[in-house]
């Protein structure tokens, strides 16, 4: 069992965080509030793009976990030490969150920690799909300043969708990581009864409009879920930047669970 980890992917972060779990080293501007102790018990070894390889080599860690965005430094981390690629893939990202939870569980040896967390996240997932029943489409989009991007079935965003049953206010929508560029006009247009919302600005701490402001127009304001009160905000750093980490995809279920259960 590896005692000294590296972590270089935000979603294994969270979920070796939520198992109780310490690491030797971790990159610089891991943002996400309840990452904050994680993180500073760890050395700094670089970036999530661009690694520290002396800091990781002096570290001697006994494994090296990268993915999503580090999976293109595996090769030359393995050349320091042992690595692993627990890359989450958007297209299956609940089943392959909770795969990496048992995985986690199983190397570090804590199989009932994560055998309880797992129970959670699922009994989570069936309330959400219990509160999405019968509430009519939606449309998932990701706001970058005053930049709109759509997502669809199979995108990075596509398990709400796909794993908790909503139903798509347009089909077809690009699966690519950036999504599909859209505009004000697509939005009135498609008029999904619910907008749910990711605002990958304030994710990444970036200046610019936040999405509220972005989304407040006249054309969006026609659609049924404007002018029902039906726009749903997600939590941004946990959708954009640690999507899979178990207390990340927790916390978006509540946001649904919640938005859903209410009507708001």
């Amino acid at each position: 069992m590896p005692e000294a980890l590296v972590v270089f992917d935000v979603a294994a972060m969270d979920t070796l965080d939520a198992l109780g779990a310490t690491a030797a080293g971790v990159p610089d501007q891991v943002t996400l509030d309840y990452l904050q102790d994680f993180a500073a018990n760890a050395e700094v070894v670089g970036t999530l793009f661009e690694p520290d390889f002396e800091a990781v080599n002096a570290l001697a860690p006994d494994l090296v976990i990268a993915g999503g965005r580090s999976a293109a430094q595996v090769d030359a981390l393995a050349q320091v030490a042992p690595t692993v690629d627990m890359t989450i893939p958007g297209e299956d990202l609940v089943a392959t969150a909770l795969a990496r939870l048992d995985a986690y569980g199983t190397l570090l040896g804590r199989e009932a920690e994560a055998d309880a967390l797992g129970a959670e996240l699922n009994a989570k997932i069936e309330q959400a799909r219990a509160a999405v029943e019968g509430q009519g489409t939606a449309l998932v989009v990701l706001t970058n300043g005053p930049k709109i991007s759509a997502y669809g079935a199979g995108s990075r965003f596509g398990w709400l969708h796909t794993d908790l049953g909503l139903p798509q206010a347009a089909e077809g929508l690009s699966t690519d990581a950036h999504g599909e560029a859209i505009g004000f006009e697509f939005i009135r247009d498609v008029n999904p009864d619910w907008l749910i919302v990711i605002d990958r600005a304030a994710a990444i701490g970036d200046e610019g409009a936040r999405a509220a402001e972005t989304l407040d127009n006249a054309l969006v304001a026609e659609t049924t879920a404007w002018r029902e009160g039906q726009v749903v905000y997600l939590p941004a750093a946990e959708s954009y930047v640690a999507g899979g980490g178990v207390q990340a995809l927790s916390r978006n279920l509540d946001r649904v669970i919640e938005a859903f259960g209410t009507g708001s």
